[in-house]
């Protein structure tokens, strides 16, 4: 299973497996990370998933769609490294991703 850095804003950092085809959302939501809330669910209803991607690994979890644009306007602090976790679907591809968390979720 690939494996997911989760660094938390107060430097807290949380490693953990996230099954091929599930989001970083839900990896987050599952292992109990504080951070991320997915208060939608992960239907890109929300903002309360949002993380930092590492700029190295911005490439490889591909573009944000118009719906998630649109969903960021809700977001705090968004930065051109900003995604919503329920839109990054985990893969061998993404195996050592990082994200990081904002301070608060809107």
């Amino acid at each position: 299973m690939p494996k997911v850095t989760y660094i938390e804003h107060n430097g807290t950092i949380h490693e953990v497996e996230v099954a091929d085809g599930y989001s970083v959302m839900e990896g987050a939501i599952n292992n109990a990370i504080p951070g991320i809330d997915g208060d939608c669910g992960g239907s890109c209803a929300c903002a309360t998933c949002h993380v930092y991607v590492d700029p190295a690994w911005l490439a490889k979890t591909g573009e944000r769609s118009e719906m998630e644009e649109s969903m960021l306007d809700f977001a705090a602090e968004v930065e051109e490294n900003s995604r919503l976790g329920c839109q990054i679907k985990m893969s061998a591809e993404l195996d050592g991703l990082i994200v990081r968390m904002p301070e608060a979720q809107h």
